[in-house]
């Protein structure tokens, strides 16, 4: 197990220089110049080319792109993403504040997303093609197919102004939670519950199910190995379940003015603030890349038949 867990690691490296590789190309690509971007956000009031120029040379943008990657990619390794071409603070310091937020909203999502799927899925397996089964398969399918945008201002609407039992936005206390978290778990339990279904459904009737009825073992261990077993397809469903929901949180964060990676990153889009940019890339696609490493080593563990397949 120790060498396959070394081994997973090590292929993992060379997918995460390609994806900073890539990170970095594709803001250069951009038409607008980073130098008049950085000139624009110091409030210059005539740019000329002498400007442009000294402020490339400043900045180290006139050097070849190769040693301007290899530059940007070691400071990347000790946390230090540059400065925001806007605030002209250390990007880690905008970063990390919002990644520690958005971090703490997407835990408590996807422990709701996971209570909601394992327990509805599980239900609506052992009652399957019953009504109970069509109409909590029909519920999640409309509440999943409902635009985020449109929903979240709905419970906005109802619990927030109506009601007046909600905050409309911020996160000052655990009530913060409640909105964000529902429309999340409502936006992503749907395709999960009906992955946790399937799976069920489909080890209820393998062998081993039907040879333990036989043997006369009770009704509950049956079911119970069946779901156990029906779960081994969740570790690498909830792991990748949070980098997915850590990048998509950008809907969210904005409708209910959370201040986490979404709000920061919309923010730097618009300023073309492209040091915050390319590090709000690099960390979700690292968070993919480690997520899908980890949930291969998980899978490993529980099944050793993985372990020999893959080594």
């Amino acid at each position: 197990m120790g060498l396959y867990m070394v081994k997973r690691i090590l292929q993992s490296i060379p997918l995460l220089l390609a994806v900073s590789f890539f990170t970095f190309a594709f803001i250069q690509l951009s038409p607008m110049d980073p130098a008049e971007v950085v000139l624009h956000a110091q409030g210059v009031p005539k740019i000329t080319d002498e400007l442009i120029a000294e402020t490339k040379t400043a900045l180290g943008m006139d050097q070849p792109f190769l040693v301007r990657y290899s530059n940007w990619l070691a400071s990347c390794l000790q946390f230090d993403f540059g400065s925001s071409y806007i605030t002209g603070k250390p990007v880690w310091s905008q970063l990390g504040p919002a990644l520690f937020n958005t971090i703490k909203l997407t835990v408590v999502s996807v422990a709701a997303i996971i209570a909601v799927s394992i327990g509805f899925g599980v239900y609506c397996a052992w009652r399957a093609g019953k009504m109970i089964d069509r109409s909590l398969r029909g519920l999640f399918f409309f509440l999943t197919s409902m635009p985020s945008y449109w929903l979240g201002t709905l419970m906005i609407w109802y619990f927030s102004v109506k009601l007046d039992l909600l905050p409309t936005s911020g996160m000052d206390s655990y009530r913060s939670y409640i909105l964000p978290v529902a429309l999340i778990t409502v936006s992503y339990a749907g395709i999960y519950f009906r992955i946790i279904r399937s799976s069920v459904l489909s080890n209820m009737n393998e062998d081993y199910a039907m040879y333990g009825r036989a043997c006369g073992l009770p009704e509950k261990k049956v079911r119970a190995r069946i779901v156990r077993n029906s779960l081994q397809v969740a570790v690498s469903v909830f792991c990748m379940a949070v980098p997915i929901i850590l990048g998509s949180t950008v809907v969210v964060e904005n409708i209910f003015a959370w201040p986490g990676l979404g709000t920061l990153s919309v923010n730097a889009i618009l300023g073309r603030d492209f040091p915050v940019i390319q590090a709000y890339v690099l960390v979700l696609a690292a968070a993919f890349v480690l997520f899908n490493t980890a949930s291969d080593i998980l899978n490993a563990a529980l099944n050793p038949k993985l372990r020999n397949d893959r080594s």
